[in-house]
């Protein structure tokens, strides 16, 4: 009895010991997850969790998002999971997303997992319109998107109408020309079949740096309020704050980079923001909601810490990352260069077989030719030998009549004809016979010279017919394929890889593989200078096409802003339009700020 309370009591201990779970579904922007989270789990534990499953070391760019009476909030990491204002029902659900936003892509991204999220985003993004982006560079974008997901353009492929049931321009864009999809995609199929050679992790990277230079890229706005009461809009990014007309958020009114703020705090819905130098007055505004201002604390520390983390020397963990990115990077070009060489010897070796076939096919046309003009020739020689035998014994026969009328005239000059009536009609037979004879010598004579014609006819046929049988046993003898280059065989699919040993990181590469990828990426940077001034006059030929297809009357206010910018010159980058805004004190910027 002892025994079986004892073993009651321990099963009891085991079970209590078991911690309770919850489920959590982890949405990202290409999958969904879920996994079962211990009820004292705290953001950390969570948001570790996920990064591990997919492989994210970049951990810094990401948070889990929810929802909260439509307004966003993020994940904190050092409370626990529950505690935030969650629905309780099962799955509690996160979206796993990038909450900031790199200053310049293709120096700050290194994973190819981080770019690819990125991209993603920053595409869904462009396409809801949360991102203002131009007509012309929508179509320069969106041959990017193609070539990250179809590869290389093969027109036996990619035929018309391959991008039917393909998101890939925003609404506002297609809504706002006389356009049929058919004309937009034979646009983008344009520059997507100048894409040749990228590969996807390199067209997500060059989607990345156009889009990163929008002006709405990576900023997040909020609905504020002066001292005076005034609405505008704060917007804030990897530069530092901006203040914008609520009508007009493409280009701030003024700015303040994170090198220039000393602290950031709010109290209820009342924002405090000390600049860096204290001399000058710190400045207020208030939010709608006390919510809004956790949010936008949130953002401002962690976009602050990015932009300090930029101007230092990277950590020991970056270093290793970009180490790994840069060998990778190496490789995989060096394996790119390789697959060319083999598709470039394999196209080779295809043109060099469909020459061969075509000239065998050639071969065999002559040969059957040959054999019909030999065959022809044949027939011709045996019809003008029979002729001329026949044109030979009409030629003996005529000069035997010949021979017999002379006779019978001898015969008849012989013959005494004594009365005037037969001497007349003997002179008359005479002159008869010899009009005939001379009748039969020149007919005999015609016909020799027909013979002879023929037998010279004959001779030529033969001649011909000689030659035809020796162009035919040329044909016949001549060699069918010259010797040519083998196709290489496939190499294995095993690729050179790389080991990760503690601090360290080691790839064997030849010293001329090095010399000749290095030259290569010079040859990268001219090549990449002459391409981005063609594609600006790319971009302005598609814009002049398309103008006069476009309905005034659909533009939005972005679009008319857009156009009033370009007009003005407005075509600076971004960074250049927050640096000249900084061009003033700021002491006169918070002031101007005060007296909007």
């Amino acid at each position: 009895m002892a025994g079986a309370i004892a073993s009651r009591m321990s099963f009891s201990s085991l079970k209590r010991k078991q911690p309770k779970t919850f489920t959590v579904r982890i949405v990202t922007m290409d999958a969904e997850m879920e996994f079962n989270c211990e009820m004292k789990w705290k953001g950390k534990d969570l948001f570790d969790l996920v990064c591990r499953t997919l492989g994210l070391r970049e951990t810094w760019f990401f948070g889990l998002q929810y929802t909260i009476k439509d307004t966003v909030a993020w994940l904190k990491m050092d409370k626990k999971v529950l505690d935030h204002d969650v629905s309780k029902e099962e799955p509690v659900t996160f979206h796993f997303l990038a909450k900031f936003y790199p200053e310049n892509a293709e120096e700050e991204l290194v994973q190819e997992i981080t770019q690819h999220l990125f991209f993603l985003q920053v595409k869904k993004q462009i396409l809801d319109e949360k991102i203002y982006c131009p007509p012309e560079a929508s179509v320069l974008l969106a041959s990017y998107a193609v070539q990250a997901k179809y590869g290389d353009y093969d027109p036996s492929v990619h035929k018309r109408g391959f991008l039917a049931q393909e998101e890939l321009l925003p609404k506002r864009v297609i809504n706002l020309y006389q356009m049929t999809p058919e004309m937009w995609e034979e646009r983008i199929t344009a520059w997507y079949a100048e894409h040749r050679g990228r590969a996807r992790d390199e067209a997500e990277m060059e989607y990345l740096k156009i889009a990163q230079d929008l002006e709405m890229y990576g900023v997040n706005y909020f609905a504020i309020r002066n001292k005076k009461g005034t609405e505008l809009l704060l917007g804030v990014d990897a530069l530092g704050l901006h203040i914008y007309d609520p009508e007009n958020r493409l280009t701030p009114k003024i700015s303040f980079p994170w090198n220039e703020i000393r602290n950031i705090s709010y109290s209820d819905k009342e924002f405090t923001i000390k600049p860096l130098d204290k001399k000058i007055d710190v400045f207020k505004f208030n939010s709608s909601k006390l919510r809004v201002n956790k949010l936008i604390l949130q953002l401002c520390i962690g976009n602050h810490d990015l932009f300090m983390r930029r101007r230092k020397a990277d950590s020991l963990e970056v270093q290793q990352m970009k180490a790994q990115a840069r060998e990778e990077k190496a490789r995989k070009q060096m394996e790119r260069q390789r697959l060319a060489r083999e598709k470039q010897m394999r196209e080779e070796a295809e043109r060099t077989r469909d020459e061969l076939e075509r000239r065998l096919l050639q071969m065999k046309e002559e040969a059957t030719m040959a054999n019909e003009a030999l065959m022809r020739s044949e027939e011709t020689a045996d019809l003008l030998a029979e002729k001329a035998q026949i044109t030979e014994e009409e030629a003996k026969l005529l000069a035997q009549k010949a021979a017999e009328a002379e006779q019978e005239m001898q015969r008849i000059k012989a013959t005494a004809i004594r009365t005037e009536e037969e001497k007349r009609l003997m002179e008359q037979k005479v002159l008869e016979a010899e009009v005939l004879a001379l009748k039969m010598a020149e007919e005999s004579e015609r016909r020799a010279k027909e013979a002879d014609q023929l037998k010279q006819d004959l001779q030529e046929a033969r001649e011909a017919e000689r030659r035809a049988k020796q162009k035919l046993l040329e044909i016949t003898t001549k060699p069918t394929y010259p010797p040519m280059n083998p196709i290489p065989a496939p190499l294995p699919p095993d690729t050179p890889s790389f080991n990760l040993i503690g601090d360290s990181l080691s790839f064997d590469f030849k010293d001329t593989d090095m010399k000749r990828l290095s030259m290569e990426i010079e040859k990268e940077k001219v090549e990449y200078m002459e391409k981005s001034k063609h594609l600006q006059e790319q971009l302005n030929e598609l814009k002049t096409e398309i103008e006069a297809l476009k309905l005034k009357e659909r533009e939005t206010a972005l679009d008319i802003l857009h156009n009033e910018n370009s007009d003005r010159g407005g075509t600076s980058s971004k960074h250049n339009t927050i640096k000249k805004l900084t061009l003033q004190s700021a002491k006169s910027r918070v002031a101007f700020f005060e007296e909007l």
